[in-house]
């Protein structure tokens, strides 16, 4: 319910911590508490992803002129999963709900959506339930200790990540 809720009025690392601290108190339930988060994650995310799409075109059409629109929804339609994946990822506060609301404004394919989201929650929620396994009492802390690492990392693969996108574009050009 934490999880679901979370993707509507954001708790920030709330959810992480809730599943650090349910993975320290209790071990062998781990994996029970990594699938809650994500379930509930991912369900609050798609849920806004369906209620953005809706709502979200008439705004996007009354508000932002027609060459910003079709730029923007080029650019979103190429690397916008990629703005997805990152906030999701990483267990530092970013701007996943934009990009959330952007996705499902713009048509993304929902089943893109929801796959990018889970593989991001399935590896944020498990380190961060390994973490809290292997750390203990310490791995809440190990985090905060190490945002400025996770926020390095962020930014690294999301340059590899959009430099892979880049190459792929240009494998996929005619060389004529």
């Amino acid at each position: 319910m934490v999880a679901f809720i979370d993707a509507g009025i954001p708790i920030p690392n709330g959810l992480d911590f809730l599943v650090i601290l349910l993975s320290v108190k209790e071990p062998a339930s781990a994996p029970l508490w990594v699938t809650l988060a994500v379930l509930g994650s991912s369900a609050g995310n798609l849920t806004l992803f369906f209620l953005s799409r809706k709502g979200g075109q008439r705004l996007l059409k009354a508000e932002a002129p027609e060459g910003y629109r079709r730029r923007f929804r080029i650019w979103f339609n190429r690397y916008g999963l990629v703005t997805v994946f990152i906030p999701a990822l990483i267990p530092i506060p970013m701007p996943l709900k934009f990009f959330v609301v952007s996705s499902g404004m713009l048509g993304i394919f929902w089943i893109y959506f929801l796959g990018t989201v889970l593989i991001a929650r399935v590896l944020r929620y498990g380190g961060e339930a390994y973490l809290g396994v292997q750390l203990g009492e310490h791995s809440a802390k190990y985090l905060t200790d190490h945002a400025r690492q996770l926020s390095a990392f962020a930014v690294l693969l999301f340059l590899f990540l959009y430099l892979l996108i880049r190459l792929s574009d240009r494998w996929r050009k005619p060389l004529l």
